[in-house]
């Protein structure tokens, strides 16, 4: 079983252990916030940001404790963020719904529900948590369900970033034409980054679709790499939850300092 596989059937298991009934799960999506589009600034011209709220990761173990998520995700919008990444997956992330709820109503920018995204419930679930933006890993998907989904997160108003990692990858998220693409330099099946992936793909990539490079970014060498391969936004997690603070490692990151 690969990493990923792994991580999916816990996903799985945790869903069952906390699935609520429909009816009521669509009660409290008709009382959740309105959808906020990230689109333009990823599209920017200016290199944006989405920062991440990771206590943990299957690589690297514990990062950070992280007691407000709140306040972190406040402090990375007064940096500059465009969007804040909440992982929810509990089991290898450390990350809860609750975090979502807490974050959502903490900004006024953008959230990124950021799980192993396998089954309808959860999108519903992440609409009524007051996700703005979901992920969708083609690795994890078939085609058929890439594309449901990805039917599904436009009929909830909400934006979908696609990810990717290898050229077959790349190939079946164009087919269901989406707006954001993300290049995720780190194998999922087997947890190993290599950032070369940004340079094979982000360029195959047309223009008119925001462009994230995702994992192993953590200087600002490495966001001007992204950038000259062509990615218009860059996803960061462990670099700015290790950093003392996390609003200097953010302009850092963006050349501010």
């Amino acid at each position: 079983m690969s990493a990923l596989d792994s991580i999916i059937a816990g996903v799985r298991e945790d869903l069952e252990q906390r699935r609520i009934p429909m009816g009521q799960l669509l009660e409290q999506l008709e009382l959740a916030p309105p959808v906020r589009t990230c689109l333009p600034d990823l599209l920017s011209e200016e290199i944006s940001i989405i920062s991440e709220i990771k206590r943990a990761s299957p690589s690297k173990g514990s990062l950070a404790e992280i007691v407000d998520p709140a306040g972190l995700a406040a402090e990375y919008e007064k940096a500059g963020a465009s969007v804040i990444s909440v992982l929810t997956e509990r089991r290898r992330f450390g990350g809860s719904l609750a975090d979502l709820d807490s974050v959502r109503k903490s900004v006024d920018i953008p959230v990124l529900r950021k799980d192993f995204m396998v089954s309808e419930y959860q999108f519903y679930e992440a609409r009524a948590h007051g996700a703005d933006v979901v992920l969708l890993i083609v690795a994890a998907l078939g085609q058929n369900q890439l594309d449901d989904y990805f039917q599904l997160t436009k009929e909830l108003g909400m934006d979908a970033l696609i990810e990717v990692h290898t050229d077959d990858e790349l190939e079946r998220a164009l087919e269901i034409s989406p707006q954001i693409i993300g290049v995720n330099s780190r194998n999922l099946k087997t947890l190993e980054v290599d950032t070369q992936a940004f340079s094979q793909l982000i360029p195959k990539i047309p223009t008119g679709i925001a462009r994230v490079a995702e994992s192993g970014i953590s200087k600002r060498e490495d966001v001007v790499f992204a950038q000259e391969c062509g990615a218009t936004a860059i996803l960061v997690g462990e670099a700015l939850v290790r950093a003392s603070s996390p609003s200097v490692a953010i302009n850092q990151l963006l050349g501010r300092l």
